[in-house]
């Protein structure tokens, strides 16, 4: 995602990777942290507590958890911010900004469930990584920019190259 966003214009980011994130990291992309961080334009260390994404009073358009594992999407729903990730998406709730998790688990057990729905509830989106064949994306890249596209779309951010649904008429 911040490889997509990197140069379009207007958009700053601002970067949580949580502690256990290193080892994924290492085996899903080949890449370090500190690969990451060179993405973003800010980034904080998760246990900063007087980051300030941490409060309401600095103003984003919201956030996306991406990939979100079990764990935090449990912490977000029952509002146990015991890190500047799981509070930087409390304080998106509870302002009423946009709350995007990309939620990474499959099956879902009914407790995941309740707690998505418990999100939803709450004004946030849950979208997990599904493949989608409407696009035409034929390529893992190709498919992980409609996942990526869908997911910017929440912030009227339009990815170069994501084709939503259009129709068939």
């Amino acid at each position: 995602m911040l490889e997509r966003l990197k140069p379009l214009p207007n958009v700053e980011t601002h970067l949580i990777i949580s502690r256990n994130s290193d080892k994924n990291l290492s085996l899903e992309l080949d890449r370090s942290r500190e690969d990451i961080y060179a993405l973003a334009d800010h980034v904080y260390e998760p246990e900063n507590f007087a980051a300030d994404i941490s409060s309401g009073s600095f103003r984003t358009d919201g956030m996306i958890i991406a990939p979100c594992s079990m764990k935090t999407l449990a912490a977000i729903a029952r509002g146990y911010s015991d890190s500047l990730l799981a509070r930087a998406a409390d304080v998106c709730l509870k302002e009423r900004r946009r709350l995007v998790l990309i939620a990474r688990e499959t099956p879902l057990s009914l407790i995941h469930l309740r707690n998505m729905s418990d999100i939803t509830e709450a004004g946030g989106v849950i979208l997990p990584p599904i493949l989608t064949f409407y696009s035409g994306a034929r390529t893992l890249e190709a498919q992980i920019d409609c996942i990526l596209g869908k997911a910017l779309m929440q912030f009227d951010i339009f990815l170069p190259g994501y084709r939503p649904w259009e129709g068939t008429e």
